[in-house]
């Protein structure tokens, strides 16, 4: 039976439009967030940076969302102006930091008068090292500085555009297909990181000479891709309260009295401290995942005249990569059961063609790029299992040990099959692709838990809570292993030459104490029958038919 139209909302189309209009929004900024993350070796040898120089920029990102809370004051603007007055805000935003970025490490920078008030300016000495908390250190390049700077910028808006977004996909989605929009953009957005991987390199190094602003450019491009998105998304919800005649819906804003409840609740609490843990050994990871594989990976030299180093090998690669994403995630909603198996056939065999091609690129952002695939396939058969089978608790003590194991293999066993290529990289690609599953088991089980820990009524504060104790771990961590690259490799000027050791063990630690953290939460919830490991849905409630 055809759904009766009344609305924009009514109609099945408009709705997906709405959810893709945001979610390639979140797609170019995920692309734009880790843009020097593949090519860290190229701005240590073309723009002067170490290590602690690129960690600090790279965490500089959340230090305005950590330290001028711009993460609460972000949740006021969305409650106060609505949904699409916030997209586009955070769409100019995120526009304007990666233009500030961009022309940082462009060569016009390079010899101007702002340059040296940079390099003669923000050398700030803290008193002790625990009140180092500023993204700026004495030496680091005029050009890291200034980038930093427009980082923050960016910072801003794309949190202010991920709390944005997920507002809007429940104004449009509610009663509907909620979970399965919400977990279409997150694998939409996850693209972006091994988006990011493949055609960053790309850029920076096309027609055979390395400008690393390029890079960054290709960036800024996307940004403002983003900010169109936003503008024509503006447009179709406008025109849906003119239909509805009804103001935008609102969440109770954040409140100071609510601190005080959610800071007692020690269900919340391990749940914050299991988050910020866990993300800290993800994220932060990310940033240096390329460099440590150059490091730990023994490549050979590519004929340049050979298809398998062209231009037009990445092309390809992208197009199978997207085959490899697309087909693992609609086998998750197909009923027919041949059709199903079919698709994942077809996946596993784009995803082999893939490595082959990486492998035969002798290229580490490639190998790197395989990271978010799993992801995208399996994510809607986590959410599907905990809305129905529970076992959110175990998931994320699963998602820990797994977390453990990886980056534990980064550094005691892929070391061991330096000198042999091709083992080497197949030991990256299991490892990596296993690192990704993690990476969906925590969430899927994550934030559908918050709900069970605390009263409804603070949902919103006990979030933006959470976000904001996140935030903390993705500032530190990045400038924690960009400062132990630079000490524990004292003289080491080739990039690529790095010993890893200690920053994998920083985040194989990290997992372990998230691991116990998780357990201790079993444990919680047992005793005080908090309900994580019980089903989303409850029997006695009508469910959503969603293809299986």
């Amino acid at each position: 039976m055809s759904e009766k139209i009344k609305t924009l909302r009514d109609s099945a189309g408009m709705r997906w439009t709405a959810l893709l209009l945001l979610a390639l929004g979140m797609f170019c900024s995920y692309i734009f967030m880790d843009i020097l993350s593949p090519i860290k070796d190229l701005m240590e040898t073309t723009r002067g940076w170490d290590s602690t120089s690129f960690g600090r920029m790279q965490g500089s990102e959340v230090f305005l969302n950590v330290w001028v809370f711009f993460l609460i004051f972000a949740g006021i603007i969305l409650d106060k102006m609505g949904v699409r007055f916030t997209a586009v805000l955070s769409g100019a935003v995120m526009l304007i930091g990666a233009i500030i970025k961009w022309y940082a490490v462009s060569e016009s920078f390079m010899g101007t008068g702002l340059e040296t008030w940079f390099t003669e300016h923000l050398n700030w000495k803290p008193i002790a090292p625990w009140l180092d908390i500023l993204p700026f250190a004495e030496g680091m390049p005029a050009s890291a500085k200034l980038a930093a700077c427009g980082f923050m910028i960016f910072g801003c808006g794309v949190e202010m555009a991920g709390i944005t977004v997920s507002r809007g996909i429940v104004k449009w989605f509610k009663g509907r297909e909620m979970a399965l929009a919400m977990g279409s953009e997150m694998a939409l957005a996850r693209l972006g990181v091994a988006t990011c991987m493949i055609f960053s390199p790309f850029f920076a190094r096309l027609g055979g000479q390395v400008s690393v602003s390029r890079s960054v450019a290709f960036g800024v491009v996307l940004m403002c891709i983003a900010l169109i998105m936003f503008v024509v998304y503006f447009f179709m919800d406008n025109k849906l309260d003119k239909q509805t005649g009804e103001a935008e819906e609102k969440d109770d804003p954040f409140k100071v009295s609510d601190i005080g409840k959610i800071l007692t609740n020690k269900g919340f609490w391990l749940v914050s401290l299991l988050c910020v843990l866990y993300y800290s050994a993800i994220f932060p990871f990310q940033k240096y995942a390329v460099n440590m594989l150059q490091c730990n990976l023994t490549f050979t030299e590519v004929d340049p005249n050979s298809f398998w180093a062209s231009e037009s090998l990445t092309i390809y690669q992208y197009i199978v990569m997207l085959i490899v994403a697309a087909t693992a995630f609609m086998s998750n909603f197909m009923k027919n059961k041949s059709v199903k198996y079919g698709l994942l056939i077809v996946s596993i065999a784009a995803l082999v063609c893939y490595c082959y091609m990486g492998y035969m690129r002798q290229s580490a952002e490639s190998v790197f790029a395989v990271f978010p695939l799993l992801a995208v396939g399996i994510t809607p058969i986590l959410g599907n299992y905990v809305d129905h089978k529970g076992k959110a608790a175990s998931m994320l003590v699963l998602g820990s040990l797994l977390l453990i194991i990886c980056h534990l293999t980064f550094v005691y066993i892929l070391p061991l099959f330096k000198g042999s290529t091709a083992a080497g990289f197949i030991v990256a690609y299991i490892t990596i692709l296993v690192l990704g599953s993690s990476f969906s088991l925590v969430p899927a089980a994550l934030w559908p838990s918050v709900p069970k820990l605390v009263d409804s009524k603070i949902i919103g504060s006990a979030y933006a809570l959470i976000f904001w104790i996140q935030n903390i771990g993705l500032w530190f961590f990045p400038m924690l292993i960009g400062m132990v690259l630079d000490s524990k490799n004292p003289g080491v000027t080739d990039p690529t030459k790095y010993d890893y050791t200690w920053p994998m063990v920083i985040f194989a630690t990290l997992g372990i104490l998230a691991l116990l953290f998780g357990l201790y939460l079993k444990v919680v919830d047992k005793k005080k029958h908090l309900g994580l490991e019980e089903p989303n849905i409850k029997p006695d409630v009508v469910e959503e038919i969603i293809p299986e």
